[in-house]
């Protein structure tokens, strides 16, 4: 064991977190529906949807066999949904390939669909005990600063470093607590921002400290301005107060959720609805604008209020549209814009629901 990893140790049994639900019987199913889900989200956040996904899907099987609409509408709001399809996707061919039990070697669990390296060391290591590595950002952010390594993680030459300094800490025997500890360091003492060196267990090795570069390590990444794109939701309601909404590709922003109908914003949406699904609506309101940041890019979304003249509505190009209330439709998985538009606008500008 190294003096790093013993005193990372020594402070996890006396400070760490050891209630967090994922800890309590750290099955391999329950820590790697955990890591997925924390994967870019905060534990706060990720805390309560654990809890309602693992009452719904409590092992393996339910989760393959369920339909991917209900396995996203327990995501919806967690966002980064491939996480999700890739969740449903692995659980099926382990139920196929595996007998219904996640496989034992990284190699295997890595050519599951989401999981990468770090997410397969991290089950092995909290599962198993096996003296596996992980480098998930706040065990990055620990080691680079401990060991002052300069340059972005993104780059392959830092982080094949901060790879080797990570399985070079692991020690046998306790790869479980000490995988937990380094986590529980970096997300509650070595923050990213304000960083609590004077309660650190390692703050008198660290080289980020002696340095005075607690703030500028590790590198961040080269900035960058995030072009705009622009969208037209068309909020098409009928008669009876239901709205339309239509299931987006697999691939691309919100893949496999349930969203408004999008028109090019330089396309008159009237006519758009008018020639896409072969029905006559008229504009009710058209509503300010709302902005939603994805990772490579920001998205201005104009919502517009249609009202169905007849209930005629055809579907000329085959793709799954259906006609939901708005209160039935906040149970399927929904993209986070839509959500936040069917539990808003429609009450709010006094729409009736049905």
């Amino acid at each position: 064991m190294s003096e790093f990893s013993d005193r990372v140790l020594a402070w996890f049994n006396r400070h760490g977190r050891h209630d967090l639900p994922w800890q309590v019987n750290p099955t391999p199913y329950r820590v790697w529906i955990s890591e997925i889900m924390l994967q870019q989200t905060q534990v706060a956040t990720v805390i309560p949807y654990f809890a309602r996904f693992m009452e719904r899907f409590p092992d393996v099987a339910e989760l393959a066999a369920a339909p991917l609409d209900d396995v996203l509408s327990f995501w919806s709001g967690l966002g980064y949904y491939a996480r999700a399809r890739n969740l449903h996707r692995a659980a099926q061919q382990v139920v196929k390939q595996h007998a219904g039990a996640l496989p034992k070697s990284a190699e295997e669990l890595q050519a599951l669909p989401g999981i990468g390296r770090s997410t397969a060391g991290a089950i092995l290591a909290l599962a198993h005990e096996m003296p596996v590595p992980i480098l998930d950002g706040n065990v990055k952010r620990v080691l680079a600063r401990h060991h002052g390594v300069e340059g972005w993680p993104g780059e392959k030459r830092v982080e094949a470093r901060l790879w080797e300094l990570s399985s070079a800490h692991v020690p046998a025997g306790q790869a479980a607590a000490y995988t937990q500890a380094i986590m529980d360091l970096g997300a509650t003492l070595c923050t990213r921002i304000r960083p609590r060196c004077e309660d650190c267990p390692v703050t008198l090795t660290c080289r980020a400290r002696m340095l005075g570069l607690q703030e500028e390590l590790p590198t961040r990444r080269p900035a960058r301005s995030l072009p705009v794109k622009s969208t037209v939701f068309a909020m098409v309601q009928n008669r009876a107060g239901q709205i339309l909404l239509q299931r987006r590709p697999e691939s691309g922003i919100w893949g496999g959720l349930w969203s408004f109908p999008e028109c090019p914003p330089e396309t008159d949406v009237v006519d758009w609805i008018s020639d896409r699904f072969g029905s006559e609506v008229e504009l009710v309101t058209r509503a300010r604008s709302l902005r939603h940041t994805f990772t490579h890019f920001h998205l201005d979304i104009v919502p517009v209020h249609l009202l169905l003249r007849r209930d005629d509505l055809g579907v000329r190009d085959q793709v799954a549209v259906q006609w939901m209330s708005p209160e039935s439709a906040t149970g399927m998985g929904l993209a986070a814009p839509v959500r936040k538009l069917i539990d808003e606008f429609f009450s709010i500008q006094g729409v009736s629901k049905a």
